[in-house]
């Protein structure tokens, strides 16, 4: 499927299609997409305390209550040390917690088991995956897989790096991790934490993976299957829930992560500067806020607000759809940033 075009322009295409509404200081919103698929794009979503200045913001998700939940390293002249923002659909400020996770904070993952939510977060810093409430109260940690037969020491003592970036979680609860930007394996757990089993490993060749920056589960299909983000590669790969390559999906560059919406669509986040959308086929339907032709989107990150365009993308790492169908978007840059895309 040919892409459509990702950023709507008004007669003459010198400007923004303009749907009438207004950002904060008073300029019209830029809109993304195209048909079904339109977004009104709203930069630095969210009303964040004083206190709290974002760092690289890596994780979003949504609650059963409608809430979103922002994991983020925390910026060096923050006053407040805590790593989640949470915030209620509106945008107003909820809460924060999570000091532990400053620098570290990466994947976030929303899971409901039985009547009650729980989050489970990767700490690329101390190498951690913890499973906490909605209120970070710690439910179990997962540290170095020692047990894995891959991660044995070599002769010399000396140990693969291990840094996971993101998990996923099948139906009996198995817990996936990617080793992202650590040895590019999947190490598998079950509910309660105890080692399964390993899997991927670094390389090109089908199965496996050069940093799986991103997993989740996929039960869109007769069978639950595996979506891994193979970052390094260029590329995403399917797996079986026992770790045996299934396929390659093609139309992404750099990606990072996905969420799936309930009609069917995968939202996927492009760090080379743009949001891509799968339709339920794993077809691109459009590429949302796309920068890449820049090519100094890794420079662009490092600067001011001034320098993040209006409407585009600069590093996109993590997005999630909310119950409505609309789309939440943060970035890997310095100062953070949250982006809310309104289907209209």
């Amino acid at each position: 499927m040919q892409n459509r075009r990702s950023f709507l322009f008004a007669v003459g295409g010198s400007a923004p299609l303009i749907l009438g509404a207004m950002n904060k200081s008073g300029s019209a919103k830029p809109v993304l997409g195209s048909g079904a698929y339109t977004y009104e794009v709203t930069h630095d979503w969210g009303e964040l305390p004083a206190d709290i200045k974002y760092g690289n913001t890596h994780g979003v998700c949504e609650d059963s209550q409608g809430r979103i939940y922002i994991h983020h390293t925390v910026n060096a002249a923050s006053e407040s040390s805590d790593s989640m923002v949470v915030f209620d659909e509106k945008g107003k400020f909820v809460k924060s917690w999570g000091k532990d996770f400053k620098s570290g904070a990466h994947g976030l993952h929303i899971r409901k088991e039985g009547s009650t939510e729980f989050l489970y977060l990767c700490d690329t810093k101390r190498g951690l995956v913890v499973k906490t409430t909605l209120d970070g109260e710690e439910v179990f940690t997962l540290g170095y897989p020692t047990e894995s037969e891959a991660y044995r020491p070599s002769p010399d003592g000396s140990k693969k790096k291990y840094s996971p970036t993101n998990l996923a979680i099948a139906p009996n609860g198995d817990i996936y991790v990617g080793d992202g930007y650590g040895s590019s394996y999947i190490n598998v757990y079950n509910k309660d934490g105890k080692y399964l089993r390993t899997f991927g490993g670094p390389g090109k060749e089908a199965g496996q993976l050069n940093c799986p920056h991103g997993i989740i589960l996929d039960d869109r299909g007769p069978e639950p299957i595996l979506m891994i983000a193979d970052r390094a590669n260029h590329r995403i790969q399917t797996f079986t829930l026992a770790g045996e390559h299934i396929a390659f999906i093609a139309g992404t560059n750099l990606p990072c992560y996905f969420d799936f919406c309930t009609s069917g669509e995968t939202v996927v986040p492009d760090l080379g500067a743009r949001v891509t959308l799968l339709d339920k086929n794993n077809n691109v339907i459009e590429h949302l806020g796309d920068d890449s032709a820049a090519h100094n989107w890794e420079e662009v990150r490092k600067l001011d607000r001034s320098a993040f365009k209006p409407g585009r993308f600069v590093c996109p790492h993590g997005s999630c759809f909310d119950h409505n169908g609309n789309i939440f978007v943060v970035e890997w840059v310095e100062i953070g940033r949250v982006s809310k895309l309104r289907r209209v």
